[in-house]
């Protein structure tokens, strides 16, 4: 590693880390050469209904790619986020809501949150949604949102979270193509004070002749705004909820059970549908939410992702959540109604850790000083980045202007098919470089392979790859 933009770890993270560099070597090693041991123990960061044996079961072979994990135990997710904090921490604010409007914020409770994600665990219940079935979720940045993914969770239906920015092409094509029986909606969103029609958006998708499988439309009122309405396809998100029984048993799952669709557009074509399963997928993201944020119990953290984005799923939602963390959710944009928004969010609810992309951290850059004016950010102790890869500049920016020359910036490396981080920093593990992902996560081992996948050596040109 070059001597250019390197940063030591700082003192005040070393002291508390979870991880330190010696500590990260002999899990790393662990990891690699005895990958039941480590990830057998990883596994125990979640509740399990029925305990795992098995703890990975996989092949590479050429035609047989098969890999399972946890395949005998059985969880589920929203207990997992949800009703295992409630003794002890149903009181803790689980998610802080900060409107597009500033003057617009709430804090829910785990045990508030418990209490919607039942209620609403049982409204799909009551309209034959079950086990299996394909839910679409295409909402503005709202707890109804979080409260939907986990209530599907909790029953076992597979969501599918469709981005509020997409189309009624691409909404359509989704429906289609996960053959989803609900949709999830709101009248409309806001963002950076223009509304966006979500629901005209599903009332277009769905006149799509070949959307033949959508019974019901929920809708959430956000706006109050005009919308179109189909008696006995449209009902009300409110009225719905408020005569549901807050009581609701979580469905055992399998470990290998469907959890979510998520549709990427890759590199090439149309969007593909990436299926993550329950177990292992919940076991990689609270472990990699715990050690690469360094996550402390108390901690305030805000991932700026939308819902409908994997950072979304993994790391605004599942992962915080599974750790009992407290994780703020953001309906507005960074720069609206002032550069400076960002930063003031930061400072009205202590934020101690801000996982950001480097567009809007570009899009900061830009505006100088008016990006931090009159906020001080001195609750910070972790920033992060995510997305594209963030160049040194905007990297040193970061560091020095959001996070005060003492934060260290998790540049994680990653993609919608991984579910978690693969390639990242851990705060107190890793001497930082500015544009660098730095090391594997425990259980990666990067690879540099040629467009015909085989592994190249020493410094070379490729594609880049993990095993």
């Amino acid at each position: 590693m070059s001597q250019t933009h390197k940063h030591a770890i700082p003192a005040n993270v070393a002291d508390r880390c979870l991880i330190n560099p010696e500590q990260y070597e002999a899990k790393y090693q662990q990891s690699i050469n005895d990958p039941d041991t480590f990830w057998g123990e990883q596994g125990k960061i979640l509740d399990w209904i029925t305990p795992y044996q098995k703890v990975k079961n996989t092949s590479f072979a050429p035609g047989n790619v098969s890999i399972k994990w946890y395949e005998d135990g059985t969880l589920n997710l929203a207990a997992n986020c949800l009703d295992r904090h409630l003794q002890e921490n149903g009181d803790r604010t689980a998610i802080i809501w900060e409107g597009d409007d500033a003057s617009q914020s709430k804090h829910i409770s785990y045990r508030e949150l418990h209490r919607d994600v039942c209620r609403f665990a049982n409204t799909l219940l009551d309209l034959g949604i079950k086990k299996g079935d394909v839910v679409a979720i295409y909402m503005p940045m709202v707890p109804e949102a979080a409260v939907a993914m986990l209530a599907c969770a909790r029953i076992g239906a597979v969501h599918s979270v469709i981005f509020g920015g997409f189309s009624p092409e691409a909404v359509a094509g989704r429906i289609i193509d996960s053959n989803s029986r609900l949709v999830i909606t709101a009248d409309e969103g806001i963002r950076a004070g223009r509304s966006i029609p979500l629901k005209k958006n599903v009332d277009d998708a769905l006149k799509n002749p070949n959307v033949t499988s959508v019974k019901h439309v929920i809708v959430l009122k956000r706006t109050g705004g005009n919308i179109d309405w189909q008696e006995g396809r449209d009902l009300w998100w409110r009225d719905l909820i408020e005569k549901a029984s807050p009581e609701h048993q979580p469905e055992a799952m399998n470990a290998e059970d469907p959890l979510f669709i998520l549709y990427t557009s890759g590199s090439t074509g149309k969007p593909k549908g990436v299926l993550h399963t329950t177990g292992g997928y919940l076991v990689y993201a609270a472990t990699t939410f715990k050690y690469v944020f360094d996550y402390h119990p108390g901690d305030i953290y805000w991932c700026t992702a939308d819902v409908g984005w994997v950072t979304g799923h993994s790391y605004l939602l599942y992962g915080p959540l599974a750790c009992g963390a407290t994780t703020l959710m953001f309906e507005g944009v960074p720069n609206w109604p002032t550069p400076a928004r960002m930063c003031q969010v930061v400072d009205k609810h202590q934020v101690n850790i801000l996982y950001t992309a480097p567009t809007a951290i570009r899009a900061l850059m830009a505006e100088g000083d008016k990006a931090i004016e009159g906020t001080d950010r001195s609750s910070l102790r972790i920033l992060g980045s995510v997305g594209e890869p963030i160049n040194p500049e905007a990297w040193e920016w970061f560091w020095k202007k959001i996070g005060n020359e003492k934060c260290p910036v998790v540049d994680t490396w990653w993609q919608t098919e991984t579910g978690g981080f693969m390639i990242t920093p851990l705060p107190g593990a890793t001497e930082l470089k500015a544009g660098s992902a730095t090391r594997p996560f425990f259980g990666v081992q990067p690879a540099l392979v040629d467009n015909e996948g085989h592994a190249q050596e020493g410094a070379t040109e490729g594609q880049s790859g993990h095993y």
